[in-house]
């Protein structure tokens, strides 16, 4: 088991009850929580919005962490904004980074695109200069491929459950997390299977519904006590 785990919370606002303006709202709410209880990454994972209303609600969520940072108690520990696939918005909003998909461009790609863009724009050279990269894989090979790729860590999915999709399992997990970046468990994790994860190799947790659905802290608590 890794002395620490990383925790990467993805957002889906439509999750939460109510009407855009309510779940918009809630949302912002637990990626605040998010960051004052010290998760690591926060992924911007919003796919219905349009490119305008992606960017809007990145802004906000990164103003969010911005403001919540100085009230964590450790002052070293820095959440993380990654955009669902779009490098543009990253960069417009001066997030961390990107998450990818599996069939998604390569990670050497986005690199270049930050380093072109960050070089060409002078309102974006507050943008990391290297930026944190996520990929989601689904095999040990394509994490194999992720590494080649120069990604920052994998997300390895879906360990135990996802709808119309089957559970790749722990031996597979144990399997991928024999590369050279942090490996993430996702899918159908819990407190009750979050440690199986851990010792069959991940680097850490991701979820949805285990950090929106729960007291965030609580569960840092929990798998980091």
């Amino acid at each position: 088991m890794p002395d620490s785990c990383l925790l990467y919370y993805i957002t889906d606002r439509r999750a939460f009850p109510g009407d855009e303006r309510s779940r918009r709202s809630r949302l912002l709410e637990k990626i605040r929580e998010a960051t004052r209880a010290g998760v690591d990454y926060i992924q911007l994972r919003e796919k219905d919005l349009s490119s305008r209303e992606l960017e809007s609600l990145a802004r906000e969520a990164a103003t969010a962490i911005r403001e919540e940072q100085p009230r964590t108690e450790n002052r070293e520990l820095k959440t993380a904004l990654l955009i669902n696939s779009r490098t543009d918005v990253a960069l417009a909003v001066q997030a961390d980074g990107v998450h990818l998909r599996s069939d998604d461009v390569r990670p050497q790609e986005v690199r270049a695109a930050w380093a072109t863009c960050r070089a060409g724009t002078p309102a974006r050279q507050n943008s990391p200069r290297d930026p944190l990269i996520g990929v989601s894989c689904h095999s040990p090979a394509e994490v194999v491929e992720a590494e080649a790729s120069a990604a920052t860590f994998a997300v390895f999915a879906p360990v135990f459950e996802k709808k119309d999709a089957h559970p790749t399992g722990l031996n597979l997990l144990r399997e991928a997390c024999q590369a050279n970046i942090p490996v993430l468990a996702l899918g159908g994790i819990t407190l009750a299977n979050a440690h199986a994860c851990l010792e069959a190799g991940a680097g850490g947790i991701a979820a949805i519904r285990f950090f929106q659905d729960n007291d965030i802290a609580a569960i840092v608590k929990a798998l980091r006590g």
